[in-house]
This record gives structure tokens, sequence and C-alpha cells, in this order.
């Protein structure tokens, strides 16, 4: 029972956005940001090449002013790859 369960699970990946970059902050510290160095265009593309439909993306900047800040960079995202 608990296999049929693990077997309809989706891992949805994300893509945290600061400055149109993909980073991750440690412990959601602004200050202690690692940045990835591609494109998120380039990072979408390339989890579409691995399966992946659908992706979470978090909007740092917008997050931290409460106005959107990242979205031509998701429209991109949307248009170039049909992730979700």
């Amino acid at each position: 029972m608990l296999s049929e369960k693990i077997q309809n699970i989706e891992i949805i990946p994300s893509s945290d956005l600061i400055g149109g970059n993909c980073v991750r902050l440690t412990q959601g510290d602004y200050s202690r940001c690692t940045s990835y160095g591609k494109s998120p265009l380039d990072v979408a593309k390339s989890l579409v090449d691995a399966g992946v439909r659908r992706l979470h993306v978090v909007d740092l900047d917008g997050a931290r002013t409460g106005k959107i800040q990242q979205l031509s960079v998701m429209e991109k995202i949307v248009a170039y790859t049909g992730l979700q």
C-alpha cells in the first residue's frame, strides 16, 4: 500500500532567482547567497531534457520587496520550455 502511494509522488524542482540569476540562500539568509552561474533559462532547458514537466520558480527579489521582479525571466522559461 505504501509503495503504491510513493509511485504517485511527483518531485517538482525549484529555481530561486535573484537579479535574473539562479541562486540558493543558506537558511534563507540573503547575505549567504550562492550563485550557480547558469541562466535560469539554461537551467530550465536542462530540466526539460531530464524529463521534468513542472518547475517551481521563486522570485527572491520579489519576496524581499513585495513586488514581482522576475516576471520577464519566468515568461521566457514558459515560452521557451513549455514547463508548467
